[in-house]
């Protein structure tokens, strides 16, 4: 089998491909990137796990691109909130207008399998039900707005020979060879090793479904496999790992030991805030549930991070935060406004 990761050397593709090759036996990896953020490597990017990488970007994909792949699986995006808010037409162009466009190229080279990485976060503020399939969205954001608007174009693609899965995932989280800290687990176990506290921006009282990066791994592994419906939106997590922000906040603190937590309670709501049903998926994939114990990412979090060079900076200020990378490309003329290279980064 031979499986194509658009965006591969971003946050879940190293891992993704890891788990992909070992998962199946025989299968080929190969991977595309616009190569954003190389050099913001925690540990050695695993170049063994594909059969082949090129730099390109999304935007500029084709049918030719796609020759030869049974699987396409797009993880390419502008990956957050604040990055989408300062890059507002990018994400719109790369989340959303870039992706479909990739299906129809994949759809037009036979591949037989679309997978897409959508997220929970289309959901935007959540009432105090937990969140199903069928119910109405309500995006918050441009990313979250740029991940409905694809699942929205990715409809009318689906047939009995393009398969399509949209994986709507929790907030990712755990270590990777290509770490982000602008995720939450991961920036409160980073600022309490850095620090020895957790401050917590919010009033904590919001709402997060969370998933770990090996599990969302095995989640890719169950669309680019699956038989059944041509088209399937699914929300993928689990109850077991929702939280509130203020109760994670502690629960790191209470795994790495000598942390304190420094919860603003005066700060605005934020209306992030979200519980999914993840019954769905449970019955869609039972053999490719999350199985990631909490302590056991706290703890290889830990480990990654211990004797990491932030070199001076905090931790909301290093080469781990995905927007603090894309504006130096921009502030140094690498990137343009439309995030694309300009020169060689």
């Amino acid at each position: 089998m031979d499986i194509l990761l658009i965006g591969h050397r971003g946050y879940i593709g190293p891992v993704a491909a890891r788990h992909l090759t070992r998962a199946l036996p025989g299968a080929k990896v190969h991977g595309i990137d616009a190569n954003w953020f190389d050099g913001s490597e925690i540990s050695p990017f695993p170049d063994d796990a594909f059969a082949g990488q090129r730099k390109s970007d999304v935007r500029d994909l084709t049918a030719a691109d796609m020759g030869g792949m049974d699987a396409v699986v797009a993880l390419a995006a502008v990956s957050n909130d604040p990055i989408g808010k300062e890059f507002e037409g990018a994400t719109a162009e790369i989340n959303s207008a870039a992706v479909l466009s990739a299906a129809r190229a994949a759809r037009e080279a036979g591949v037989g399998r679309f997978v897409f990485a959508s997220s929970c976060s289309m959901y935007g503020a959540g009432s105090d039900s937990f969140r199903k399939e069928t119910d109405t969205l309500n995006p918050l954001t441009a990313y979250a707005r740029s991940k409905v608007a694809t699942e929205e174009g990715l409809r009318g693609l689906a047939t009995d020979d393009f398969m399509i899965t949209s994986l709507r995932f929790a907030t990712a989280c755990g270590a990777s060879p290509m770490l982000r800290l602008d995720l939450v687990l991961n920036d409160f176990v980073a600022t309490a090793l850095q620090t020895g506290r957790i401050e917590v921006l919010s009033d904590g009282s919001p709402w997060r479904p969370l998933i770990h990066v090996e599990d969302m791994a095995r989640a890719i592994e169950w669309a680019v496999t699956r038989d059944g419906d041509p088209l399937v939106e699914v929300n993928v997590g689990s109850q077991a790992w929702t939280w509130q922000i203020g109760q994670l906040a502690r629960d790191v603190a209470a795994e790495l030991g000598g942390v304190d937590v420094d919860i603003n309670t005066d700060a605005a709501p934020d209306n992030r805030s979200y519980r999914v049903d993840f019954s769905r998926f449970a019955a869609l994939a039972p053999n490719h549930q999350p199985r990631k114990d909490f302590a056991e990412a706290v703890a290889e979090l830990a480990r990654q991070l211990d004797g990491v060079d932030f070199r001076g900076a905090p931790v909301r200020g290093s080469r781990f935060i995905r927007l603090n990378i894309l504006r130096d490309h921009v502030r140094e003329g690498r990137l343009d406004g439309a995030l694309r290279w300009t020169r060689p980064a």
